[in-house]
């Protein structure tokens, strides 16, 4: 595993105000980074806007694809983007099983037709999507939450593994392996770069991730908390207000497990799902994704599913993606030159 540099020059001036240092690590060099800090994709908040702000910030910001009701409205928002930023960002296409599923292949192909030079792919059986993207020179970041699947989406051509542990929103897998022994566990078995996903949110856990053999992190619910996420105050003051264990797992007796926000939905959803003989479609009026989006735009925490990890018990403010971005560097920096260092001294 390569090392982590640190440069021997003192620390930058960041745009806004505060001193910061660079920490090189592969990832960075393979995106084109300032910093080891990576916008995972996510269902209605991975827009445009929200992209080029985190890339504007030394991050990378991640367009979701599915966000955009079709693949040319992907196109234009693509175009959007790039009006915004002039810093690398990438796409987000996550490949779920289906009744009617999306046309895949159409989103691809407005990803490779619009120049986007990094993806990051998740869900299950994404062969056919990395290999078109890799034969059009594009980088691939994989998602995965376990290390077989990990150490299979090598053997398939990723170029990046962000490996997502348990306390992550969304999917963990059906595993329930936390990131404190996913993340070593996975670095022990690849030797492509990795993303450390799910329950990252300040300096600490940046400097975790590194110590454990990650070369990065990767942020979805703390990035929803900031002032550029299109998302209602309301959504983002209850992440506030929330702690570690307002959470809930919902879809565990079918086998998709998810992690989503405690609410009411959420709470009906486990009550119905207890019943010996529940069926999907029993709950499946609950968790539309047209109720989740209803959620995040109009505020009314009731109203659909909030999709949210463990980590929103460390997060108790509104930054900008710029500020919060500064504000974990800097973090990391003070724990790596100071409190650390202090440990090691004779």
């Amino acid at each position: 595993m390569n090392p982590v540099r640190l440069p021997s020059r003192g620390p930058e001036t960041t745009a806004s105000g505060g001193n910061t240092m660079a920490i090189s690590t592969r990832i960075t060099e393979m995106l084109g980074i300032e910093h080891p800090i990576v916008q995972g994709g996510m269902m209605w908040v991975g827009t445009a806007d929200m992209a080029a702000a985190v890339s504007n910030a030394g991050g990378l910001g991640i367009i979701t694809a599915l966000t955009q009701p079709t693949p040319d409205d992907l196109r234009r928002e693509i175009e959007r983007c790039r009006g915004l930023t002039d810093k690398p960002f990438g796409v987000n296409l996550t490949v779920l099983p289906s009744v009617n599923p999306p046309p895949y292949a159409d989103y691809r192909k407005a990803i490779i037709d619009s120049g986007v030079k990094i993806v990051e792919t998740a869900g299950g059986r994404p062969q056919e999507h990395v290999e078109d993207f890799k034969s059009h020179g594009i980088t691939v970041v994989h998602k995965c939450t376990s290390v077989r699947h990990a150490v299979s989406a090598v053997k398939m051509g990723a170029d990046i593994i962000s490996i997502d542990g348990f306390e992550c929103a969304g999917h963990p897998g059906e595993d329930d392996v936390p990131g404190l022994v996913l993340i070593p566990a996975a670095a022990d078995q690849i030797k492509v770069p990795m993303l450390a996903s799910g329950g990252f949110g300040d300096g600490r856990g940046l400097v975790a991730a590194l110590a454990l053999g990650a070369e990065g992190i990767n942020m979805g619910t703390r990035f929803c908390v900031t002032k550029e996420a299109p998302i209602h105050d309301n959504i983002k003051n209850l992440l506030i207000s929330n702690t570690e264990r307002d959470t809930a797992l919902i879809f565990r007796g079918f086998k998709n497990t998810g992690r989503v926000t405690k609410n009411s939905v959420a709470e009906k959803v486990l009550e119905i799902s207890a019943r010996p003989d529940v069926e999907f479609k029993d709950i499946q009026p609950l968790v539309s994704g047209a109720k989740g989006r209803q959620a995040l735009t109009t505020g009314d925490v009731d109203a659909g599913l909030v999709w949210g990890g463990q980590v929103q018990g460390l997060i108790h403010d509104i930054p900008s993606c710029q500020e919060l971005i500064s504000r974990i560097i800097a973090e990391a920096e003070e724990i790596i030159q100071g409190r650390l260092a202090r440990f090691a001294r004779g």
